[in-house]
């Protein structure tokens, strides 16, 4: 993959988009959305795993409940990654990941995933350089298992937000009594690793077979516009069917 600086990367949206109509438009996409999954559940030939990794206050817990907000809750399903149990960290990195991806029908979207391990791990020092780039070529082949062995289709969305807006999102923590349920001082603590974080990010884009797709977050709205039409347009690729009775 190219080379890429994400702080090159612009974090708001195109002054192009309006957002009321953007707003409107993504109403239309996750209706379809919902309909194309409910397909795709009941023909059980296709999964998608989504993939919402980024910083802390990025915007993951909203984007997956906007944009997937009309899927039936029979075949929608995700799992926040946290920091490893004892019992996860006596086997390899990927063993609580391959768990959860999804069977046949079903959309599973990942809060934060398996790049924690060469994201959060390589920043702290907590593993060498080399030790990354076993991971880089594990996380790789563990991507394609999933797209060609299980026709699970795996979109990784990197949820690209500024640094100015994310200690704004953090502040807003500290004195929102409806946000305060997800302050943690420790999210600050990371934040000023920011500069080593974006090294970590770049090297994980760069070095991923499987691309990723970088998503402006400073305006959520937009977030959920970009996320949406990405999803849409490959529900619309694999043109899930309804299955009807055979005759005799």
């Amino acid at each position: 993959m190219a080379k890429l600086l994400l702080s090159k990367i612009p974090t708001d949206a195109p002054k192009s988009f309006k957002k009321e109509k953007t707003k409107k438009d993504t109403k239309k996409l996750v209706k379809e959305i919902g309909e194309l999954t409910a397909k795709m559940h009941a023909e059980k030939k296709h999964s998608i795993l989504v993939v919402l990794q980024g910083m802390d206050a990025s915007g993951k817990d909203g984007a997956a409940r906007k944009v997937f907000a009309d899927c039936n809750a029979l075949l929608l399903d995700s799992y926040p990654f946290k920091k490893p149990t004892e019992e996860e960290f006596g086997h390899d990195f990927l063993w609580r990941v391959h768990k959860q991806t999804p069977g046949k029908g079903q959309v599973k979207i990942f809060i934060r995933s398996h790049y924690e391990d060469i994201l959060v791990q390589a920043v702290h020092k907590w593993i060498t350089p080399e030790r990354v780039k076993i991971r880089m070529e594990a996380i790789n082949a563990f991507e394609k298992l999933l797209e060609k062995d299980n026709n699970t289709t795996v979109l990784k969305f990197y949820m690209h937000i500024s640094h100015k807006k994310q200690l704004e999102k953090l502040e807003e923590r500290k004195t929102n009594p409806e946000k305060q349920y997800k302050f943690n001082p420790q999210d600050f603590e990371e934040s000023k690793l920011w500069a080593q974080y974006m090294k970590q990010y770049q090297y994980a884009i760069e070095n991923s077979q499987v691309p990723w797709y970088i998503i402006p977050c400073d305006q959520r709205w937009y977030r959920d516009y970009s996320i949406a039409k990405i999803v849409l347009g490959v529900l619309k690729k694999l043109n899930p069917k309804l299955p009807t009775l055979k005759n005799d």
